[in-house]
């Protein structure tokens, strides 16, 4: 596996990643309907194309094809984290994380969904609050969390 920089010819490439992912992976914590409002398969390329570029952007390869992909904001917030259904829990969420967190001093803050929860409880993010997120009418739960990074990495 190689991370590497976020390049605007993997859009179309992580936008089919991230459908396939919220539609697989997300099913067994969020009904039908809530998938196909939170990953429709018409999100606007320029616009996640746009926002990839504004942050810091990685993507994971492996087999020659994107496994995973990862962003954060000059704020701490980190936006997206989403991997591959056939390369979950072998590491590549962890190392993406792993460099988007060293970009961070002081407080990470991410929307997790049910299903990523645990993963960044296991990082040492806490839970502060419980949220319902509203798309086209339907309401998907998330959580905002957080956690603290300081000049030591810890």
């Amino acid at each position: 596996m190689v991370i590497r920089e976020y390049q605007p010819t993997d859009c179309k490439e992580i936008l089919r990643l991230f459908y396939d992912t919220v539609h697989s992976v997300n099913l067994k914590d969020y009904a039908e309907e809530q998938l196909a409002v939170w990953a429709t398969g018409k999100e606007d390329q320029e616009e996640w194309n746009r926002s990839l570029l504004g942050h810091y952007s990685l993507v994971a390869i492996a087999d020659e094809i994107v496994i995973g992909f990862g962003d954060i904001d000059q704020s701490g917030y980190l936006d997206r984290l989403y991997i591959h259904r056939d390369y979950q829990r072998k590491g590549t969420a962890s190392a993406i994380c792993n460099k988007l967190e060293q970009t961070v001093i002081g407080k990470i803050v991410t929307h997790a969904s049910v299903t990523a929860r645990p993963f960044f409880e296991k990082r040492g993010y806490k839970v502060i609050n419980e949220q319902q997120v509203e798309r086209k009418g339907i309401v998907l739960k998330n959580y905002v969390m957080e956690k603290y990074r300081y000049n030591n990495g810890l």
